[in-house]
């Protein structure tokens, strides 16, 4: 069996998960507005090893959303998932922080949008088939009411950008799944499972994650 720590630290939502082969077996996550990460991720690791029963040397790879999102909260990660990986000796994966959101839909059909917000009406975006195959990669835009408007599917929209975008995002084939908000270490467990088969890993010296510093902003693109 193989075991996995996942860290998702990338938004306001401090969140470790343990997994065993793919499946998550144990989560604990906290999202509040003033960023505690630095005081929760350390707690919340050392909680999940003890609960779970076992040593930190029987997990196989240290997993960590790799962004877009928070330059805080994505360095507070990565810090902490390189500093497991150095000391146990075991590979880096990254995941993709918006396919983790995308992951929480759960729907059959049409297009799923991650969103999270980036300041007033700019978001980082990426966009999904229902089978969580991108459609596009992920960008920095601008959100208008022509966002999107080409797209004949049904868009499911998911994300903290709901509050602000919902007004402007008004087409009849736009669902806006607001229960979704931030993304969880508890669907990276199948995504990182996944590179782990395929020794898909990062190099722990040098991978650094997506801030959002490192985007350029632009217009929506049409969608096909």
């Amino acid at each position: 069996m193989s075991y996995i720590l996942n860290i998702e630290t990338a938004t306001k939502n401090c969140s470790v998960a343990l997994a065993k082969d793919g499946q998550t077996i144990l989560c604990k996550e906290i999202a509040e507005e003033g960023y505690s990460h630095a005081e929760r991720l350390h707690v919340f690791i050392e909680e999940i090893i003890q609960d779970a029963g076992i040593h930190f040397q029987d997990v196989h790879a240290i997993a960590v959303s790799q962004g877009p999102g928070s330059y805080t909260g994505l360095r507070i990660g990565v810090s902490a998932a390189k500093g497991l990986c150095y000391a146990l000796n075991i590979p880096l994966i990254a995941v993709d922080t918006l396919q983790v959101l995308a992951l929480q839909a759960k729907v059959a059909e049409g297009l799923i949008v991650p969103m999270l917000d980036a300041r007033r009406m700019e978001v980082y975006s990426a966009i999904f088939n229902a089978k969580l195959e991108k459609q596009r990669d992920v960008q920095a835009e601008i959100i208008t009411e022509n966002s999107f408007e080409n797209s004949s599917e049904t868009i499911y929209f998911v994300g903290d950008c709901a509050e602000k975008c919902k007004t402007v995002l008004t087409q009849p084939n736009f669902v806006f799944l607001e229960e979704v908000k931030y993304p969880s270490a508890k669907e990276m467990s199948a995504l990182s499972f996944s590179k782990f088969q395929n020794s898909d890993f990062e190099d722990v010296a040098y991978f650094e994650p997506y801030y959002l510093k490192d985007f350029m902003i632009t217009t929506s693109k049409k969608v096909g």
